[in-house]
């Protein structure tokens, strides 16, 4: 009886996940505010911004249930999702680790990559490791703290292409595709080769991975994919056509959201339908998420590079002179890249008993020139975030609950 209760409580939580969002919220919340937000409301392309707000509220029974708000969701109107990749990418490198089942394999563990392909670079050492030596762990922080592209595409290489876009169907993100590593150039036939690898314990190997070769194509028809007026070639050469995006990664908002909302919180989930991680390994994840920069030892990041805010863009603007509540963390992934800028967070406020999710995705290019690193973000995406995560938060702080959350899972020492 106590079973058949159990699968009840989740499949009511489920079935909120699957309804569809209401459109109204958001878009009255933003025009009640033209001041902060009639830029990208009275745009011709409102920014190209999609956003989807997700309220958390709990039952008697400590069971989640979800209620999203969207505006201008659609699954089908591409965006470059650049860096948000790597989040789902380092979930599946953990889950690997657990699928091999090879003893004294873990995420500490030494992991030395080779060459194998032409383009492919060989890493065996990481200098902001404590001991001085790349890890799938050391990959993990570096990714979440200051999305550093060299540690995805190290763990790109271990999952590998076809076993990264397996999990994306196994999960349920059929609107989604990751088929090249990051700021490498990487495309056509070198994305689908992917390095040996092996990993020891001291000196001794424990497992070796071959090089590996996905033979499969994953083909998507979106709106979008092919935008703007011109881009810059690899030879810093202006070409007045317009870009193409169709055979670079596919991540939009929904399943974005679908993602943190599976890692956060999996006891909405059928155990099936999980992630495959250990308790240690979800809070690696939910620590190095939400910790700043600067308060990571090994890795160690410093101002003025490096600031609190750095990745924190909903709330905080990525401003380098924002001061960091003391009572309120961010659980993000964020990404920029053509003019885009994307976050995608959880959102926690320890003292007022506050949690929500946020997605979002603007583009600031007015140029509509591809690949020129001058874009708009200071002066319109990254305000623009800041403003709706503020106003976001503002409202649930008067929006009535009649459970309060227990966040203690969230608690961390830093």
């Amino acid at each position: 009886m106590k079973r058949y209760f159990t699968i009840l409580l989740l499949m009511t939580s489920l079935s909120t996940l699957a309804q569809q969002p209401d459109t109204i919220l958001l878009k009255t919340l933003l025009e009640s505010h033209p001041e902060l937000f009639s830029h990208v409301l009275n745009h011709p392309t409102h920014n190209e911004v999609q956003i989807l707000y997700t309220q958390i509220n709990w039952d008697e029974n400590n069971v989640p249930h979800f209620t999203s708000y969207s505006y201008r969701l659609n699954a089908n109107h591409y965006f470059y999702p650049a860096s948000t990749v790597k989040l789902p990418t380092a979930i599946f490198a953990l889950e690997k680790l657990n699928e091999l089942k090879i003893s004294g394999l873990m995420m500490k563990s030494t992991m030395k990559t080779d060459s194998s392909f032409a383009g492919e670079s060989k890493k065996d050492k990481d200098t902001l490791a404590a001991n001085g030596l790349p890890s799938v762990e050391q990959y993990v922080k570096e990714i979440l703290l200051v999305s550093d592209n060299y540690a995805y595409n190290r763990l790109y290489e271990f999952v590998g292409r076809g076993e990264i876009n397996d999990k994306l169907k196994k999960y349920n993100l059929s609107h989604t595709r990751i088929v090249n590593r990051l700021a490498v150039g990487d495309g056509g036939e070198a994305a689908k080769h992917t390095n040996a690898i092996d990993f020891y314990k001291g000196d001794k190997l424990i497992y070796h991975q071959p090089a590996q070769y996905d033979p499969r194509d994953y083909p998507m028809h979106l709106e979008n994919m092919v935008i703007g007026k011109g881009y810059m070639d690899r030879n810093d050469k202006l070409v007045m056509q317009p870009f193409d995006f169709s055979n670079n990664n596919v991540y939009p908002i929904e399943d974005q959201q679908s993602v943190l909302k599976r890692l956060i919180f999996p006891e909405a989930y059928p155990e099936g339908q999980r992630f495959n991680l250990t308790p240690d390994q979800y809070k690696l994840i939910y620590k190095y998420m939400s910790m700043y920069p600067t308060e990571s030892k090994h890795p160690t990041y410093s101002p003025p590079e490096y600031y609190p805010a750095y990745c924190k863009w909903l709330f905080y603007g990525g401003d380098s002179l924002a001061v960091a509540e003391p009572h309120i963390r961010i659980f993000d992934k964020i990404g920029d890249s053509y003019g885009f800028n994307i976050d995608n967070a959880y959102i926690v406020d320890f003292k007022n008993k506050v949690e929500f999710m946020l997605t979002v995705v603007a583009q600031s290019n007015d140029a509509q020139i591809y690949n020129t690193n001058k874009y708009e973000y200071k002066t319109v995406t990254l305000p623009f975030m800041k403003n709706l995560g503020q106003m976001i938060y503002q409202y649930e702080l008067k929006r009535p609950k009649e459970h309060l959350p227990d966040l203690s899972k969230f608690k961390f020492s830093y």
